[in-house]
């Protein structure tokens, strides 16, 4: 089985990353892991006058690598290697198009986490992402 679990640094994802490992020690074969944080792109215009391509791709890298950090830890720490994905893009699109590119059967993700729409009862990403995949979607508290 592939799972994909999305992360974004918040203490949601990493109660996801949680509940990937409780639902592993149920399975009777270990599954593969995939570990995804996507980045919204940083709005252009501007920007792009005052900033190097390579300056913005070391701005996603570091931030991508900031927000899987605790969830890469935990599952290290549980004997799991997972495959780390850091991607560009609009999230809850990019993460239904990377389970279904990567043949993931499940997708794991907080349901709240650090967008601007955090406060709401299910957040942006989390219901872009069960409108965009027909993939069976696990939404942790």
């Amino acid at each position: 089985m592939r799972i994909l679990l999305a992360v974004d640094g918040s203490e949601h994802g990493l109660r996801a990353t949680t509940e990937v490992l409780r639902l592993a020690a149920q399975m009777t074969s270990r599954p593969e892991v995939h570990l995804l944080f996507v980045h919204a792109p940083v709005p252009g215009g501007l920007l792009q006058h005052h900033v190097s391509r390579e300056a913005l791709n070391d701005y996603y890298r570091e931030e991508g690598e900031d927000a899987v950090r605790s969830a890469l830890e935990t599952l290290r720490a549980a004997q799991f290697e997972p495959i780390l994905h850091l991607h560009v893009g609009p999230p809850a699109e990019t993460i239904a198009r990377y389970a279904e590119q990567h043949d993931c059967e499940m997708i794991v993700l907080g349901r709240r986490g650090h967008g601007a729409l955090a406060s709401f009862a299910i957040g942006s990403v989390a219901s872009g992402v069960l409108h965009h995949s027909n993939r069976p979607v696990l939404l942790v508290k």
